[in-house]
């Protein structure tokens, strides 16, 4: 369920906390409102919602999942930018791939923090996200350090196989039966390649696999 209320303190760091699972977001509203000076002033079950919530509320963070129902949330990261350029955009997931986190940081978050490690990891980088400065997460900033930057190095297996099936013709339907999975979960993955590869529409998918050889069709 979602929820939002009027703010309380002045000069609070105050929070819109966006996941959709509703254990999830009362565990880390917990985690959050435990610290002092920090408000959580509304949760949002998608990232559409979070994006109304962020243009009403003006909160100094938005802690937003990457993964949730609707419109992905790489997809609306401009949306709320424009909507609250003062409000920053911690990003918890459980993406671990570095090249999330890289799409992530271009799109303008100023953190990038791992659901496993939240209970550790989240105040700090709310904190730091508060502040004006950006937080990533130890661990995965090392394996960012440390990968090539190619972008076509950054898609998963299941997203090279995704992108192959794009390449023969096939449509998200098409994909889905073919791979067991569902039509959602492929648009997804489409998303996410197309953010990966900074290209949009199947023939600048078809014409970037084709000229680097990365499909043999």
């Amino acid at each position: 369920m979602e929820d939002e209320r009027a703010p309380g303190d002045i000069g609070a760091i105050t929070i819109v906390l966006a996941d959709d699972h509703t254990v999830v977001r009362s565990a880390l509203r917990m985690l959050l409102e435990n610290e002092h000076g920090f408000e959580v002033l509304a949760e949002a079950g998608d990232a559409d919602t979070a994006a109304r919530y962020v243009l009403g509320h003006k909160p100094s963070v938005l802690v937003l999942d990457l993964n949730m129902p609707g419109r992905p949330s790489l997809e609306v990261i401009p949306d709320i930018r424009k909507a609250s350029p003062a409000t920053e955009i911690v990003v918890l997931t459980m993406q671990s791939e570095p090249a999330f986190a890289r799409t992530a940081l271009q799109a303008g978050v100023r953190g990038y923090v791992l659901k496993e490690a939240a209970d550790t990891e989240l105040v700090q980088a709310v904190r730091s996200a508060a502040a004006g400065e950006t937080y990533l997460q130890p661990s995965l900033g090392a394996r960012l350090a440390s990968e090539p930057d190619s972008p076509e190095d950054d898609l998963t297996d299941r997203e090279r196989e995704v992108l192959r099936l794009i390449v023969l013709g096939h449509t998200n339907a098409e994909i889905a039966e073919r791979l067991f999975l569902s039509i959602r979960t492929v648009e997804s993955h489409r998303a996410h390649i197309q953010q990966k590869l900074g290209l949009s529409g199947r023939s600048e998918l078809v014409r970037y696999a084709l000229d680097r050889g990365l499909i043999d069709t």
